[in-house]
Order: structure tokens, then sequence, then C-alpha cells
């Protein structure tokens, strides 16, 4: 098994069954496999008997995206593995060969970042008109869920998602035990994913706040477990936060209290999984270049 691509659902059913659709028509799944968790959405769990062709995970109850990435990764039995968010699709149709030769040019290559481009369009090659215009590859600090690679072997060298963090950051965590194990992430724009998202309709359902809230205590868990000393970090955080946001936005002040209230409650648990990085790991993630969101 060569290739093996995973992805987590929860509430998207029609979402998912185009990205399954897309994947079916360039996939030789003799060769290859698609995985797919069900975390928690039991109207999803009704495409189970219509895509007998994917390898399907379930739980009755909502896990988390990361948790539920924590479960399933392990399943897959590719070299190696690519992650996909349920409304994200490649749009490359030679995506397979771009993944292999950008690691056989680099051996010390763990993950490999997509070009990620956000939006509805009409097809894929109207979606492909809004790429960037040169292309680009070099190593960088982090990747984007919704499209990437990273070899299997690399994968359970570390301790894979983390089940301590429910959504948004969990790239973030498996990035940097996989830059401290010494290998490199590369962002290869020539490896290009869409993701269907209508930004204008996440901003009226108050996306914002929900990330706003998950984002500051889930970076404070990752100062918390990765940083030789991270409180001094984590002061700098809520100041930012507290200057840019809770001053200026009631809702934003609430959250913020309610994300601090939240990592006080759960130090003890955060630091059971405490394992901090070098510095120079911090100090080579702070020198790459980040790719763009």
């Amino acid at each position: 098994m060569k290739l093996s691509i995973v992805i987590v659902t929860k509430n998207r059913a029609k979402e998912l069954e185009i990205t399954l659709n897309k994947l079916l028509n360039v996939l030789d799944l003799t060769q290859h496999e698609i995985l797919v968790f069900i975390d928690g959405c039991p109207q999803t769990q009704e495409l189970i008997s219509k895509y007998d062709q994917v390898q399907w995970s379930f739980t009755e109850k909502s896990i988390g995206a990361s948790p539920a990435r924590n479960a399933l990764y392990p399943k897959a039995k590719g070299e190696i593995l690519i992650g996909l968010d349920d409304d994200a699709h490649l749009l490359n149709t030679d995506f397979i060969l771009k993944i292999e030769n950008t690691f056989l040019e680099n051996p010390k290559a763990g993950i490999i970042a997509f070009q990620e481009i956000k939006g509805i369009f009409l097809n894929d090659r109207e979606a492909l008109q809004a790429r960037e215009p040169e292309n680009k590859k070099y190593i960088t600090n982090d990747f984007i869920g919704c499209g990437f690679a990273i070899k299997n072997k690399v994968y359970k060298e570390t301790r894979g998602f983390p089940v301590w963090i429910d959504i948004y950051g969990e790239e973030s965590c498996l990035t940097i035990e996989v830059i401290d194990l010494g290998y490199d992430i590369v962002y290869n724009n020539e490896i290009i994913v869409n993701h269907r998202v209508d930004r204008k309709q996440r901003l009226a359902l108050g996306r914002n706040y929900f990330r706003f809230e998950k984002q500051l205590k889930n970076a404070a868990y990752y100062y918390l477990v990765y940083y030789p000393n991270p409180f001094l970090k984590i002061a700098k955080l809520m100041f930012h936060n507290f200057k840019k946001y809770a001053l200026t936005d009631k809702k934003c002040f609430v959250l913020f209290l309610k994300s601090n209230f939240t990592v006080f409650v759960n130090l003890p648990k955060i630091l059971k999984f405490r394992k901090p990085v070098s510095r120079e790991t911090i100090l080579k993630i702070k020198s790459l270049n980040s790719i763009k969101y």
C-alpha cells in the first residue's frame, strides 16, 4: 500500500461526498486506500453503505478533530499519508507523482505542505486561476491541516496529533515534534488543494469567535507542553490578545476570561503531556519562513 488518504469529518456529509467522488475518480484503490473517521455525526454514517470502497471509523459522541485524527492515522497502511479536510480536494491529477518526487528530492522531508486555495468555484480550472503565480518550494515551519502529506514512519515517531487539543492548533503540535526529530517540512505550491469554504458564511455564523477562543486556549497548552520555560510566552500571549481583542470587543472579552479559566483548571491535565523540545528546535522554527494562509 503506497498511499493512504485520511479524512476526519463532522456534520458535512454533502461536502464529504464531493471529496470522496473526486478521490475515487483518480485513485487506484488496488494500490491506495481511503480512510474516513466520522466524529460523532449519525447523519454522515448513512454514507457508509454508499461508499463501501472506503474504510470507515466512527464514534457516536464527538471527540474533536485532533483526537479523531489521533485515532484514525495509526490505522493507515500507506507509506505516505495524505491528510485532507472533508471539504477539501486536490486540484492536481498527478499529485501522487509530485508528492513522491518531493520526498525523493529531500530525504530529510517528513511533511509536505500543500498550497491552499480557499473558496467555492464553478470548477477546478477556475480554482487553479487563484494559485500563486510562481512555483515555490522551500523548508517551512508549519503546514495546513486541510491538505498535506506526511511519511507514515515519521508520523509514528511522533506522539501523533494531540489528544489534549480539540480543534485549531494541532498542526503546530505535530510540526514541532517533527522538526525536533530532525525532519524538514517542505512547502511545495505545485501541489494544490481547494479548501471549499465560504468565508462570508463562516463570518456570519460567528466562526471567528469560536476560533478565537479555541486558538487562545490551545496556544497556551502548546507552550505548556513544548516550551522549556512556557510561562513568559503565555503571559505575552495573553497580554497581546487582551490588548488587541478583549479590550475592543465585549464578546472577545468574555471568551478571553473563559479561555484563561479553562487553561487554569486544566493545568494539571495538560502538564501530564509535557515534553519540552530543545531550544535549538524553537530557534529553528522561528528562523524558517511561514506559509501563506
